[in-house]
């Protein structure tokens, strides 16, 4: 009987990848005998392992600690309304395994840290960056030059994505070479507060999955270069190639001053402190007087009282849906012409909204500081805790998104 290097089931399952020129079954048999990690089971990590699994690595790490939620299941397609409320590491095993049962996964529910991350990542040959903040990237780009490992990393928001391979080769760059400086926590959105197109995620994940398999089978050209994604643009995608690693880098190059040992970095700290909660941050009942609870304002609109209540979010968002009471005035007109948005009548109560009781702060603010020389004292207060509040706690059937 004839010995094969894979199972009669394998060259069926893989044949159509193992009979293109340069890949073969040499390259079936590196895929075979690889180990990778996914950092992070959402929009990016889910089409990363997807076609991970399917292309027969031999091992796949999942690391992972977050819960699937509902709103995920618009771009993070491993997961499904059956596994809302279940680890995502643990859900998108179990959807790798329905395609390929044979898999090996080791999947872990924690989350990475300075203290854990050289353990968890040493055992695998590649590792792929699919998180969305900042302190976890520059863990994860220092790890990969403390052990020598590749790094596939991904990022999208709105209709935009971009795609690298950090620490590639003897000089491909590292993160910290091209970002030595994070940006303010209060400017690096999530996709809850800047919004994504599903996708988006999918394509750029797909990508990392393609650079992890180039590597492996020696197809990669080793060229560090920045992918940049647009979707609303012609063509969508641009290239920018890199120069070598730094040599001042602290992380990767050989002169200057070194970052120091990893488990002993504050990462969140460099980043510039946790990023702010915004929705804890709407719902602080500070400046005594100058906010109003949802409670409130639902008595005001249910006793007929005359109000002037503006909504200032974008304008996108306040079409998806409003309190029918509420005229629509952008942030930034308030902020720029506060006289043109008091109200006619002196003695009427102006309420701002928003979503989550932020940026109404903002323009409370903005009106209250400009001055109306008619002798009245007029009232200006922003609505605690926004729409996300008045769902909660005054109408379970205004939508939350």
């Amino acid at each position: 009987m004839a010995q094969t290097p894979l199972s009669l089931n394998d060259y069926r399952r893989y044949g159509r990848q193992m009979i293109l020129d340069g890949f073969g079954l040499p390259g079936q048999l590196k895929l075979a005998n690889a180990s990778v990690v996914v950092v992070g089971a959402g929009g990016l990590g889910c089409p990363a392992l997807q076609y991970l699994g399917s292309s027969g690595i031999g091992r796949i790490g999942i690391i992972d600690h977050d819960r699937v939620e509902l709103s995920n299941l618009q771009r993070q397609v491993l997961h499904n309304e059956e596994t809302v409320g279940m680890p995502k590491a643990e859900s998108a095993a179990i959807a790798l395994r329905r395609i390929n049962s044979n898999l090996k996964i080791d999947v872990v529910i924690e989350a990475l840290t300075p203290e854990n991350a050289l353990n968890l990542l040493q055992p695998y040959d590649i590792i792929l960056d699919c998180t969305d903040n900042a302190p976890t990237r520059y863990l994860l780009s220092d790890v990969a030059v403390t052990l020598g490992k590749p790094l596939v990393s991904g990022a999208a928001q709105k209709f935009e994505g971009q795609l690298c391979v950090y620490n590639l080769g003897e000089s491909g760059p590292c993160y910290r070479c091209l970002f030595p400086k994070p940006p303010a926590p209060e400017n690096a959105g999530s996709c809850e507060e800047t919004g994504i197109l599903g996708v988006v995620t999918g394509i750029i994940g797909n990508l990392q999955a393609l650079e992890t398999i180039k590597i492996l089978t020696c197809l990669h050209d080793y060229k560090p270069s920045l992918l940049l994604f647009s979707a609303l643009n012609a063509p969508p995608f641009r290239s920018i190639k890199l120069r070598s690693r730094k040599p001042t880098c602290p992380a990767c190059g050989q002169e200057g001053q070194k970052i120091g040992t990893i488990s002993e970095i504050d990462y969140v700290q460099f980043c510039g402190g946790a990023a702010p909660d915004w929705e804890s941050l709407g719902l602080a009942e500070t400046h005594s007087g100058q906010r109003i609870r949802v409670q409130d304002l639902k008595k005001s609109i249910d006793n007929d009282e005359t109000i002037h209540l503006i909504d200032v979010r974008p304008k996108t968002e306040f079409e998806i849906c409003h309190l029918p009471q509420a005229i629509h005035v952008s942030l930034s007109d308030i902020v720029a012409n506060p006289p043109s948005f008091q109200p006619l009548q002196p003695d009427m109560p102006t309420y701002i909204i928003c979503r989550l009781g932020n940026d109404s702060q903002i323009a409370a603010e903005a009106l209250r500081e400009f001055k109306v020389n008619d002798g009245h004292d007029r009232i200006v207060k922003d609505v605690i805790g926004g729409l996300r509040a008045w769902s909660r706690d005054v109408d379970p059937q205004f939508p939350v998104y």
